[in-house]
């Protein structure tokens, strides 16, 4: 949907123009995976799908809450609690104004907001920290609130493990917030020290693909996993001294195979420590230039993940599997918790096409249904947006007003 489009949505539903538009994108995870919560390194990258706020005043003390992408709707007074309301969507940005305004946000005024994000919804590309940072943002603009990328980063990710009630890390929040054009994160999850890595695509496009797998099991097999490292961990301090699993190396681990008895936990601690040596050798083959060797770790990535951490299956091992011998790919994995969500993969810009039909009619044969394939660009993170798009809607209105109107409709009722 275009700014010009979501322009006018706006004015369809509030009957005015927006004076400001947002945008923060969605990330993928390059390489690291399941790697954050035992302190090791992630490459995550924002990228071009994201979700849009459109924001505007109003007079009557009020925030309105409404989205191109859900029926429910809220409002809410100026002096109000932003209570949690069961699981709808509007609790993300609640939240997000609910905590700023405890950090000392003093929001007087209301305003009028409308979100559209064209992210796949619970396909693991973190369409949640997406909307709670663009809330988070744009305020701070609005108000002039002092607070800085790291503070929104931190603030944002309270609301989703305190507010809403997800227990995840800081990946999410972070790579929208400080993302960079052409560059991957290296980014320490414990110490927050980051660096940015130029990911040199040249004639290769990024290709995220959605399963469209339901993740009913991903909660529980998440949880199962943690408990894995923790007792691997605590099998290893009988002899070294360490905190977290990705205090050491692969090497260090091997010696000490005597200490970790249970095949399955010594499996999980192979993955971990193995996968992060892995983006330490990431970043220095991207620094090289060096696509090729690149693509090689993230397809060594996968068949980790699918044989020792256990948290693939069918759907993202199809996907895998038959990218990895397709010509073009460099490399391909699963991206995010697993279980379903989203692989990604290095492709060819001129076999992109082929590759994105071929793929879907080899994995709807193999699974039953078809899959979503999106090519990406590595983005930057949130931002405003020039409202020079939004004026030109004035110019073009009377040529593109039936235009709209129906995709909005269409939008509005999915």
């Amino acid at each position: 949907m275009t700014n010009q489009e979501l322009a006018h949505a706006f004015k369809n539903i509030y009957g005015k123009e927006a004076t400001n538009i947002y945008f923060c994108p969605g990330r993928i995870n390059l390489i690291g995976e399941h790697i954050d919560y035992n302190g090791g390194l992630v490459m995550p990258c924002a990228i071009n799908y994201g979700t849009y706020l459109l924001v505007s005043p109003n007079t009557e003390n009020r925030i309105r809450f409404r989205s191109l992408n859900f029926k429910e709707t809220t409002d809410n007074g100026i002096g109000d609690n932003f209570e949690k309301e069961g699981g709808t969507w509007f609790n993300y940005p609640r939240g997000v104004i609910r905590f700023l305004a405890e950090k000392g946000m003093d929001i007087t005024g209301g305003f009028d907001l409308l979100y559209y994000g064209n992210l796949p919804i619970g396909a693991g590309l973190s369409s949640s920290a997406s909307i709670e940072v663009v809330t988070a943002y744009a305020f701070n603009e609005l108000f002039i609130g002092g607070f800085s990328r790291l503070d929104l980063v931190k603030l944002t990710k309270a609301v989703e493990n305190s507010y809403i009630g997800v227990s995840s890390g800081i990946m999410d929040q972070f790579a929208v917030t400080f993302g960079a054009k052409d560059m991957a994160l290296i980014l320490d999850c414990n110490s927050l020290a980051y660096e940015t890595v130029n990911v040199p695509l040249n004639d290769h496009v990024l290709a995220i693909i959605n399963t469209n797998k339901p993740r009913t099991l991903a909660g529980s097999k998440y949880n199962e996993r943690v408990q894995e490292c923790q007792e691997a961990l605590q099998c290893l301090r009988k002899e070294l001294s360490i905190t977290e699993l990705c205090q050491i190396d692969a090497e260090t681990l091997h010696q000490h195979r005597h200490l970790i008895t249970n095949e399955t936990v010594w499996r999980r601690a192979r993955h971990v420590v193995e996968e992060n040596d892995r983006v330490k050798r990431a970043a220095v083959v991207l620094k090289q230039g060096d696509l090729k060797a690149f693509g090689q770790l993230m397809n060594e990535s996968h068949i980790s993940l699918k044989e020792l951490y256990e948290v693939s299956g069918k759907e993202l091992d199809t996907i895998a599997e038959y990218s990895r011998h397709y010509s073009g790919v460099a490399g391909a994995r699963m991206t995010g918790a697993g279980f379903g969500g989203c692989a990604i993969a290095i492709i060819q810009s001129d076999n992109f096409e082929d590759y994105k039909n071929d793929l879907v009619g080899f994995y709807t044969e193999t699974i039953g249904y078809a899959p979503e394939v999106y090519r990406s660009e590595i983005n930057s993170g949130v931002a405003g947006i020039s409202l020079e798009t939004i004026k030109q809607l004035k110019q073009n209105s009377m040529t593109t007003e039936d235009k709209i109107n129906r995709r909005y409709t269409e939008l509005i009722y999915v």
